[in-house]
């Protein structure tokens, strides 16, 4: 075994892979909850589908919990996402059902790349391909290299849809503000998490043809509240956005 052989291997084998997600059915940007649901139920329905996360993990907000507390809350409604993805839980009172963030996390990072995922972590999206209106895909580049400010050119992604599952900063959302290509992007509201629930899902849409928002990013585009530790909304927001899509798409 000699050690340009690993090598060897790691760089093929990437490197085939981003060969083969240049062109997608659908980009999603952001490996927190919305965004890995998301991406597990385009593929379960036949979509070519790529996550680009900028961090090292992925999981976004799962891993700490509350206050480092590492557990979440989800409700009554989002139960049978949780089957589907085999986590396990138990009741809380009043509807609610308590879990351990790290099995919620690493379950669902497992289960969306067994369904045919691919998964992009430390690149960052740092603009958006923008064609006849229409949101047509990514401008990607590393994430070391978009830290230290480095003058490196990226490269593109072509995406029949991409998803902004950035979270409370709507960082894909905010390349089409800053051209003036949507009004106003007013951020989340203070914290009310019954009402923050409901809306996370009611405002997952399409926000810019070919551009959808889900989770946090679509409470941010909307001005709705922030909720805390409980991620039912996201689970449902990230399942939404993927059906959807799956029509449109004619799967």
């Amino acid at each position: 075994m000699r050690e340009v052989e690993i090598s060897r291997a790691i760089v093929e084998a990437y490197f085939n892979d981003l060969l083969g997600n240049l062109q997608l059915d659908v980009a999603v940007v952001g490996a927190g909850p919305s965004g890995v649901v998301a991406g597990y139920y385009l593929a379960k329905g036949g979509a070519k589908v790529a996550i680009f996360e900028k961090k090292l993990s992925i999981g976004g907000g799962i891993w700490g919990g509350a206050m480092g507390f590492n557990r979440v809350v989800v409700q009554e409604s989002a139960r049978e996402i949780l089957d589907e993805f085999g986590v396990d839980y138990r009741p809380a009172g009043n509807g609610l059902y308590v879990l351990d963030a790290i099995e919620l996390a690493s379950t669902l990072a497992s289960r969306t790349v067994k369904a045919g995922v691919k998964v992009f972590n430390m690149i960052e999206v740092e603009d958006l391909l923008v064609k006849d209106g229409r949101v047509s895909g990514l401008v990607i580049n590393w994430t070391p290299v978009m830290m230290t400010g480095l003058h490196v050119d990226p490269l593109t992604v072509e995406a029949r849809f991409v998803v902004d599952s950035t979270g409370h900063g709507a960082q894909i959302s905010q390349h089409l503000l800053k051209r003036g290509l949507i009004k106003a992007i007013p951020g989340e509201g203070p914290m009310w998490a019954e009402k923050g629930e409901e809306l996370t899902v009611e405002h997952t849409r399409e926000v810019f043809p070919g551009l959808y928002a889900t989770g946090m990013a679509a409470n941010a585009l909307a001005g709705a509240p922030r909720m805390g530790p409980i991620f039912g909304g996201m689970l449902l927001s990230g399942r939404k956005a993927a059906l959807e899509i799956l029509q449109k798409l004619g799967k």
